[in-house]
């Protein structure tokens, strides 16, 4: 009888443990609302951040598997840490470095667990819809502050310049509302060129419309041009002539037609190129900046203390040009990398983005998935557009857009993975395991 109920006992069925699929379901569902968290406060964004890198560790402990695989893209952002590490040497305050480090790994958990978890052509499929919704709210916040004077989400003011009305939306400022959406806008502008499905292209071209006309509502130059060059790019990948056509055309016009208080400020700094595209402020930063990185070219001054240290390194032409003040960010991604981080710093960054960027296009050119080749391509497009727009901003220094950058970042090595998986499985060794 013991045997008996011994047997049964062995044989019985174990209820099995869903705990796993739950905290798995939880970090699917956080990735796709990332985006859309970004566009409606600090505080939701960092609770979706907090939600989608805890789940992913809770499942790595309870499947007691290693954090990540190893790839190029892994390796040299540790050495980038090492070298922020390094910088400590030089810092004015161990603070502020210490929260640069823990910044630097809150990146490297944002792209890696999109890396990771991102697997299948349905999660990229809510993920960008969730970026369209998103950038569409935002495109139809700006208009409406245009119009009230208060944006929908934050009630936000209009920003002002030159006499101009600049549209923020929920963002501090119109730039970081330019910003958020240069960063996003050519992803969906890509996916509608590509797409051939009537409702999608019709759904995804309204939302990149809105985009676009959210970006112009902030008068950012910086916004403008990454989101120009970005989309012209797309086109005459797709051999779209109607539309490369109409973007030159576009841009041969605007001189012509843009707001009177923009062509008086053009003619007031005698069309200099350098001014039209930055500022005198700006340009007076750059020339400062320059000078710090000059005084501390290898591992920089610090990382996460530019600001400290900027009045330090403000020399007399600079100042006599345009005065700044003491504590400022570079309003340039390269150059305040390169003060905080030296060039040991900027160069392992440069290299960081080439192989990334090099293995994203490798998935465009070699997926044979009509959709994941158009995503691949469209979130290359995004990111040029988003270092573009660095030239003139500091986009991967603002708290609440710089997850922007690593997740688009983290999308791209999902993809690059996902091909390389692929191509292992379809080979004769991997076909034989």
């Amino acid at each position: 009888m013991q045997k008996i109920i011994k047997g049964e006992i062995a044989s019985a069925p174990v209820a099995p443990r869903n705990d796993g699929k739950i905290i798995e379901k939880i970090n699917y569902w956080s990735i796709i609302l990332l985006p859309f968290s970004v566009a409606i406060a600090p505080g939701v964004s960092n609770t979706v951040i907090g939600i989608m890198i805890g789940t992913f560790l809770i499942e790595k402990i309870i499947k007691k598997e290693k954090l990540c695989s190893v790839s190029l893209p892994v390796i040299i952002f540790g050495v980038f840490m090492i070298i922020g590490a390094l910088t400590f040497i030089n810092t004015v305050s161990i603070m502020n470095s210490l929260n640069g480090m823990v910044k630097l790994s809150k990146f490297f958990l944002i792209f890696l667990v999109c890396s990771e978890k991102i697997k299948d052509r349905e999660h990229f499929k809510k993920i960008a819809i969730s970026i369209a919704c998103a950038i569409s709210l935002i495109g139809i916040d700006a208009l409406w502050q245009l119009f009230s004077g208060k944006d929908l989400i934050r009630g936000n003011s209009l920003n002002g310049n030159i006499g101009l009305a600049r549209a923020t939306a929920s963002f501090p400022g119109c730039n970081a509302m330019g910003v958020y959406l240069t960063g996003l806008t050519p992803l969906i502008a890509g996916l509608a060129l590509f797409s051939s499905r009537l409702k999608s292209r019709i759904f995804l071209t309204s939302a990149a419309l809105i985009g676009s006309l959210g970006v112009y509502l902030s008068l950012s130059r910086g916004a403008g041009i990454g989101l120009f060059v970005s989309v012209l790019f797309l086109s005459l990948i797709r051999k779209n002539k109607l539309i490369s056509f109409g973007l030159i055309l576009l841009l041969l016009v605007y001189p012509f037609v843009m707001p009177k208080n923009i062509k008086e400020w053009a003619k007031s700094v005698n069309y200099n190129p350098m001014i039209l595209l930055t500022d005198e402020v700006r340009l007076s930063i750059y020339r400062n900046t320059v000078h710090m990185i000059r005084e501390h070219p290898f591992i920089g001054v610090g990382i996460n203390t530019f600001s400290k240290n900027y009045g330090k390194y403000k020399t007399a032409a600079a100042e006599a040009r345009m005065e700044t003040p003491d504590t400022i960010y570079a309003h340039n991604n390269f150059l305040q990398m390169g003060g905080e981080m030296g060039l040991l710093g900027l160069g392992t960054f440069l290299i960081f983005l080439f192989f990334t960027l090099k293995s994203i296009w490798l998935a465009f050119r070699k997926n044979t998935d009509p959709f994941l080749k158009a995503f691949s391509v469209s979130v290359f497009a995004a990111i040029i557009a988003y270092l573009i727009n660095g030239l003139t901003e500091t986009s991967l220094y603002y708290a609440r857009l710089v997850m922007i950058f690593w997740f688009l970042i983290g999308l791209g090595l999902a993809l690059g993975k996902r091909v390389n998986e692929d191509e292992i499985a379809s080979s004769p060794e991997g076909s034989s395991q």
